[in-house]
């Protein structure tokens, strides 16, 4: 067994209207991968990613100690992760694996700004998941990871013209042109947060920096 001090740690940040343990199971598989995972609740909605990226940068200074630390976002705590990553680059080196986080914006974030009794469901975080993240932090290797199972009420707020998505982001929206990699698995928004093949390209990218051969050849 790897002692726990040589384990590379990993910060795992949920997505909206979650809370840390959403990310367990994968925190589980990263631990059984030779990773040191720490899941962190933070206020996603009332609080919004200015409120917390004080918290978040606590967080990871803590948890990195005086090594390298990565971050695991589902979701929006993908776009958080790379938001306190930028507002804060002295922050440890490391990489960042974003799991359905809508880089380039959500529509369906832009369909609920149109309803005002809609908003509550994205609070202070919709500016973020409309506009997605422009730039990104400099000097990190960012990987994501689409899902293509159009499970979810997505598909009814927001109109994906026929292309995949997961049921809440398309994969489109997980794509910009700075990503170090991107691959599509089989899973829902929120099953890409149990997907096994999810797990495994985490563990690939955050060990090589790029994700694994599937056997019919790139992801």
């Amino acid at each position: 067994m790897m002692a726990r001090r040589d384990r590379q740690p990993v910060l795992l940040l949920h997505g909206i209207w979650l809370i840390g343990s959403a990310m367990g199971l994968l925190a589980r598989r990263l631990a059984a991968a030779g990773y040191a995972p720490h899941s962190l609740t933070w206020p996603s909605v009332r609080g919004g990613p200015d409120a917390a990226i004080a918290t978040i940068r606590a967080a990871a200074v803590h948890a990195a100690g005086d090594g390298p630390l990565h971050w695991v976002g589902h979701s929006l705590g993908g776009l958080v992760a790379l938001e306190t990553i930028r507002r804060h680059p002295e922050l440890p080196p490391g990489r960042v694996l974003c799991l359905g986080s809508p880089l380039a914006g959500s529509l369906v974030a832009q369909a609920l700004a149109r309803y005002r009794l809609a908003r509550w469901l994205t609070g202070r975080s919709q500016p973020l998941l409309r506009v997605g993240i422009g730039e990104p932090p400099p000097e990190r290797q960012i990987g994501s990871i689409a899902g293509s199972v159009s499970i979810g009420l997505g598909a009814v707020l927001a109109d994906f013209a026929g292309a995949p998505h997961d049921g809440t982001v398309s994969v489109a929206e997980t794509r910009t042109a700075w990503l170090a990699d991107h691959c599509t698995v089989r899973a829902s928004h929120s099953g890409l947060l149990f997907s096994g093949e999810a797990a495994r390209q985490t563990v690939a990218f955050l060990r090589d920096g790029r994700f694994a051969p599937t056997p019919t050849g790139r992801p």
